[in-house]
């Protein structure tokens, strides 16, 4: 009974966000995967005049080829990805990686600060905090400005900001939507209470846009390194971005626009929302939006296959891991034919409840080979992957039942090598803060963590 206590609260509410889910799953990918091998597509690629001919598109994805030890996640990769959807892969495109918060404050400020048509800022939190008032008075200056604003909030994300600071922001011409409202009332015949908005998206003038974790909080503002010596230090939240400049722009500009008008939003004025784009650098890159209901999960779909036809490396980090079975499979069985699986996990978190579910699962993957790593000097909250030194992700999506199923989400699935060796850089340093797990320690550990374990796993698509 002990053990169990803690949790009956979380099993009633589990038991409760069930009523009216259906029975949703997740699709077999292995399916997707053999569909897409017989139909033997050519990758097409999207360009700023248009979509190319077969014969440029292909002699790219060679180019790219040529760039890297021979892999399989390219062609048969991007098979998989386009048949499930509608998002091109688009050439022509700078990607800017941008670690932690406060790089990432950084590079919002600057692109909010030289708009001049409009600001679309779409984010799972927005608090009423030091940040978020910094934000706020920006965005506020840049409308007056004559800068149209735009905004998406999640309501259960930032269920603890007042009413009134949003309130402000439309008294003063912005516009605000709040996302799938808590009260059933104010939400009409489409609630769900688990349906939430978990993207983070800032576009401005239609040519910059910032994707990644990281939401509008202070949690990302404190410097972990300077303070005093009698305070207790804060908790630093790790997370990662990226700056996309380039024609993939328009395509983070449409979910924004899908999501405000499935929100009903109200009717905005003519802006400049889609100008013409330009090449910017050489990055191929392809959004990969979701939202719930869809017959197909699109980022659980990309992380399978591109897991799936990895070659030579998989160097992961992810927040909230509670893998399904599938991706536990395409991850142990990379790891059996002698790919580099690595996976930095957070060591402490806002949530203990998830973190014990993650560990459930330590020992089926350290066991086939996987590494696993802890980060415990930081609250770690990026969601990145590197692949083949070729194929990076970055957004919100989060390695968990909950959020693959259940929320919007946004990742952008970079086809460079330069910007994979950044992203390699990165993980490096996160790996020196970090601790490896051991499996001649792990199987030794008492039965009570064990147990309790086990028994949250029981209820992971909720966590």
């Amino acid at each position: 009974m002990t053990i169990i206590k803690p949790y009956i609260a979380f099993f009633l509410l589990a038991s409760i966000l069930s009523i009216g889910n259906g029975c949703a799953t997740l699709p077999d990918v292995s399916e997707i995967m053999d569909e897409t091998q017989t139909a033997q597509n050519e990758t097409q690629i999207v360009s700023s005049k248009g979509l190319l001919s077969p014969q440029k598109s292909k002699a790219i994805m060679e180019r790219l080829k040529r760039s890297v030890p021979p892999t399989d996640i390219l062609e048969r990769h991007a098979a998989v990805t386009e048949s499930v959807t509608e998002s091109p892969l688009t050439k022509g495109n700078k990607v800017t990686l941008l670690a932690d918060g406060q790089v990432v404050y950084a590079a919002m400020f600057k692109a909010m600060q030289k708009a001049k048509d409009h600001i679309n800022l779409e984010s799972y939190i927005i608090e009423n905090d030091e940040t978020g008032r910094k934000f706020g008075d920006l965005l506020l200056q840049k409308h007056a400005e004559g800068v149209q604003v735009n905004i998406i909030y999640d309501s259960m994300g930032s269920m603890n900001t007042p009413a009134s600071f949003f309130q402000r922001l439309r008294d003063n011409g912005i516009q605000v939507v709040g996302f799938n409202p808590i009260n059933p009332l104010d939400a009409g015949e489409q609630w769900k209470l688990i349906h939430r908005d978990h993207r983070k998206i800032l576009i401005v003038d239609g040519s910059v846009a910032i994707i990644g974790g990281v939401n509008i909080s202070k949690v990302y503002s404190s410097n972990p390194f300077k303070r005093k010596k009698s305070e207790k230090p804060p908790i630093h939240w790790r997370d990662t971005d990226i700056q996309v400049e380039g024609p993939a722009v328009a395509e983070f500009q449409k979910l924004f626009f899908d999501s405000w008008s499935k929100q009903k939003g109200p009717k905005l004025p003519e802006r400049n929302f889609f100008p013409e784009q330009k090449e910017k650098g050489n990055a191929l890159v392809r959004v990969v939006g979701s939202t719930p209901g869809e017959t197909n999960r699109i980022p659980f779909i990309v992380y399978v296959s591109a897991i799936t036809f990895a070659e030579h490396s998989i160097h992961m980090t992810n927040s909230y891991f509670i893998p399904d079975k599938q991706i536990l499979k395409a991850l142990t069985d990379a790891a059996k034919r002698g790919v580099d699986v690595k996976i930095i996990l957070p060591g402490i978190t806002d949530s203990q409840l998830t973190l014990h579910a993650q560990r459930h699962h330590y020992a089926e993957l350290l066991k086939a080979g996987v590494k696993l790593y802890e980060c415990s000097t930081v609250l770690l909250h990026a969601k990145s992957a590197v692949i083949d030194t070729v194929w990076s992700t970055v957004g919100s999506t989060n390695m968990d039942t909950l959020s693959m199923l259940n929320n919007d989400e946004v990742n952008a699935i970079v086809l460079n090598h330069d910007f994979a060796v950044e992203m390699e850089k990165m993980f490096v340093r996160d790996l020196a803060n970090s601790r490896q797990i051991q499996w001649s320690e792990w199987q030794k550990r008492p039965l009570l963590p064990r147990v309790r374990e086990w028994f949250v796993n029981l209820f992971d698509r909720w966590l």
